[in-house]
């Protein structure tokens, strides 16, 4: 199969460079750039060089049309609203990174976004790619909506225990630590080592866009509004991040009960692992791949149930993903091109 990338340059295009690669079903890797055409990439990233420069073409329909089967669109808010129906009129799947199509109302959407949302059309067309739980859908669709990196961090791990009632539902409390690498490549004083270096910086201060996301999506796990106080860190390292989860437990809840919950919603999950009871996971254990850890316990003295989730931003959290979608999509095995063990130390 073919595949085009449009935002190759940026983080997460590298990294879906990085295992489509070595993707046994991919024949090309076609790379789209509106402002560096004729650029060779490994003149960027070095670390690319493998016998194929992966030259950008310029981003014009006609290099487009017949020459791509599917295209990641690893770019910033807007340009999905702008490329994706094209797209799709030509008879090419998209697999949308950007949180442009991942929320259900425009209204919702232009309030956390503070930009014009896509056309209605356009966003109902998109099934939301949590690649675990949707895959049904997923396989169905034309258009996937990736999920945010902190998403899906939270959501694989709550999603379980809440469609088992074992929480309550108004209780939940989000407190999610990430590296410097999800807020991009370009420069920013946010992200200067000088800033950044012995640093630990708290941001999005009940303003972060992805709040309405995991709002939605839990809802489809119970049957009642959810708003959850979610409040992300900025820490002093390159990738990861770690979502640590509080909620209050129902009546008879266990270690033991919530454990063997996570452990039967994910047996057959390749890239769910499900720690035991005391084990909690870092995010050095997740590094560079596609896995999710998950660790579990119960707090009987405050009534607490408290949840803690690692994934790599840019693998899991992005471009892992999006390739574990377009595995489903085709109905390969949803593992393949990206069973690589995380890198340790």
């Amino acid at each position: 199969m073919n595949v085009g990338i449009i935002g190759a340059s940026g983080y997460g295009g590298v990294e879906l460079i990085r295992f489509l690669n070595q993707h046994p079903k991919i024949e090309s890797i076609n790379l789209y750039t509106s402002s560096e055409e004729g650029v060779l990439l490994t003149n960027h990233y070095p670390h690319l060089l493998n016998g194929d420069t992966y030259t950008l073409r310029p981003l014009v329909e006609a290099e487009l049309s017949g020459q791509v089967d599917t295209v990641f669109l690893a770019t910033p808010p807007g340009v999905s609203s702008k490329w994706s129906q094209w797209l799709l009129d030509q008879g090419i799947r998209v697999i949308d990174l950007s949180g442009d199509l991942r929320l259900h109302s425009q209204s919702i959407y232009e309030t956390w976004y503070k930009r014009e949302a896509a056309s209605l059309s356009l966003i109902k067309q998109a099934t939301y790619g949590l690649s675990e739980w949707n895959k049904d859908t997923i396989q169905s669709s034309q258009l996937i909506a990736n999920p945010g990196c902190f998403p899906t961090a939270i959501l694989l791990a709550l999603a379980p225990v809440l469609q088992a009632g074992l929480i309550d539902p108004a209780s939940i409390i989000i407190d999610a630590k990430t590296g410097t690498s999800g807020a991009g490549k370009s420069p920013s004083q946010t992200t200067h080592f000088s800033e950044m270096n012995e640093n630990f910086k708290i941001y999005g201060v009940a303003t972060h866009k992805h709040t309405p996301e995991i709002e939605q999506e839990l809802r489809a796990f119970t049957n009642e509004e959810i708003k959850v106080s979610f409040q992300p860190h900025l820490v002093p390292m390159v990738r990861g991040i770690m979502a640590t989860i509080y909620a209050s437990g129902v009546e008879g809840v266990t270690s033991k009960k919530l454990y063997d919950c996570l452990k039967q919603a994910y047996e057959h999950h390749s890239f769910i692992r499900i720690r035991d009871i005391g084990d909690f996971p870092q995010t050095k254990h997740v590094y560079g791949s596609n896995y999710c850890d998950i660790g579990v316990a119960y707090d009987e003295r405050t009534n607490r149930v408290i949840l803690a989730s690692v994934i790599d931003n840019l693998v899991k959290g992005a471009a892992g993903q999006a390739i574990q979608n377009m595995n489903l999509m085709n109905e390969w095995e949803e593992h393949t091109g990206l069973m690589v063990l995380p890198v340790y130390p």
